[in-house]
């Protein structure tokens, strides 16, 4: 029998990556992205924390109804690290270093973010962990890697994006550059830092030796410059962010009209005039279909814009006039509307879209609920993709700090109450 369709078999024991265990000292976001997406195969993370320097995205951005002052109540943190265990160790402790020597010794990978020499400086570079446990897969994912001229500078994304060029890339026509409100390479960092550990226990399985992963989250983000970095060393031309078309207008092709424009207030978001709709056409043909879309007003019919050389041109005022259309429309309306017609167009989406009123998410299950002990019934983020053998499962939300220490040091070290009372009072652990 197939064990993917039995029922006597659990789910959770066809999880790909069940039985690997993962040593996780990271923090922030993008070593817990990381090891999120392992944890959600299976793997047993265990993050390895200690209560005198506590993750920061753990306080101060506790949702309600969690204690504002409580470790464990933060949104964010338990999105990024649901399936994961919580173990605390005091590593400039002598004992509670000896612990995770211990640890290193019955796991099959360590994963960290700090900035470099951090670990090496705790007695815990790749080499010692090998001495303990020559399997030891051994991931590191810091700003500049830990080889070269720059390797002790201290990034986070945002600086990280800025080093790589993207936030030069980014910004509205006549200022100053603005990168990006989101910290895409602290998540760009964590999916490379995952498949590589994916591919090291591969290799592991062919070879049976471990091995040192060095990650720098700047190289991460170089990749996402590619088709400027290309234009460049092909064409020899400079990547000219303020430059003509500018913003949301097309970059290649040069097209018009091709942009963002204000609908109608919307009462259900949080900000009722931040409502957009994308509109793009590509060919006259589109264009003539979204004049008859929008009531085929005089103003369409101008010579000036009867071609896309002079769309191009006169961007700046046809921009402003297909505003005032759908400024009076809901933007739903706006987009079913040009889609009809045979125009490209889609709502600029808010969190609130996405996860309470998109119809397509919401088939794909995309956003699985589960209990947390402190914020009750949460919604977590899911994974992009579905495998008709590769599963994956939310199986807890995030742990509370040193949740799960007892089952570290009794069940995996084998140490005694005894034993861990004195640790606990020693503050080793």
């Amino acid at each position: 029998m197939n064990p993917d369709s039995d029922p006597n078999v659990d789910a959770d024991e066809r999880l790909p990556l069940k039985g690997v265990r993962v040593i996780d000292f990271s923090w922030i976001v993008a070593g817990p992205q990381a090891t999120r997406i392992l944890a959600d195969f299976g793997a047993e993370v265990i993050r390895v924390e200690y209560k005198g320097r506590v993750d920061s995205i753990r306080i101060g951005m506790t949702s309600p109804p969690a204690d504002p002052s409580s470790p464990n109540g933060s949104g964010m943190f338990n999105n990024l690290n649901r399936n994961k265990l919580s173990a605390t160790a005091n590593l400039n402790h002598p004992q509670g270093l000896d612990l995770i020597r211990r640890l290193i010794a019955v796991s099959d990978a360590v994963v960290e973010n700090f900035s470099s020499r951090v670990m090496e400086q705790r007695g815990l570079s790749y080499e010692a962990m090998a001495a303990v446990n020559p399997g030891i897969i051994y991931l590191s994912l810091s700003g500049f890697g830990h080889s070269g001229r720059d390797r002790d500078y201290v990034t986070w994304g945002p600086t990280a994006q800025a080093l790589s060029g993207l936030t030069r890339m980014s910004g509205l026509p006549d200022a100053p550059p603005a990168g990006w409100g989101f910290s895409y390479l602290d998540h760009t960092a964590g999916y490379y830092g995952a498949a590589a550990l994916l591919l090291a226990l591969y290799e592991r399985s062919r070879s049976g030796c471990g091995q040192y992963i060095d990650i720098a989250q700047i190289e991460t983000g170089m990749v996402l410059a590619g088709p400027a970095i290309l234009d460049y060393c092909v064409n020899g031309r400079p990547y000219i962010r303020p430059g003509s078309p500018p913003g949301n207008h097309l970059v290649y092709p040069v097209v018009a009209p091709h942009n963002t424009y204000r609908c109608r207030p919307d009462p259900r978001r949080d900000v009722p005039d931040d409502s957009w709709v994308a509109i793009a056409v590509f060919r006259d043909d589109e264009w003539r279909a979204l004049c008859h879309v929008m009531g085929d007003p005089d103003w369409c019919h101008e010579e000036r814009l009867a071609t896309n050389n002079g769309r191009i041109e006169h961007q700046r005022d046809l921009d402003a006039k297909i505003s005032t259309w759908t400024s009076t429309l809901d933007r739903y309306d706006v987009m079913y509307l040009c889609q009809a017609g045979g125009v490209a167009a889609g709502v600029v989406q808010d969190a609130a879209d996405r996860t309470e009123r998109d119809p397509q998410l919401a088939a794909r299950a995309f956003y699985p609920e589960i209990e947390h002990s402190e914020l009750g019934l949460h919604r977590f983020e899911g994974l992009p993709f579905r495998g008709s053998r590769l599963l994956w499962s939310l199986r807890r939300a995030a742990p509370r700090l040193g949740e799960d220490t007892s089952y570290v040091l009794r069940d995996l070290l084998g140490l005694s109450d005894v034993e861990i009372e004195c640790l606990d009072e020693e503050a080793a652990i």
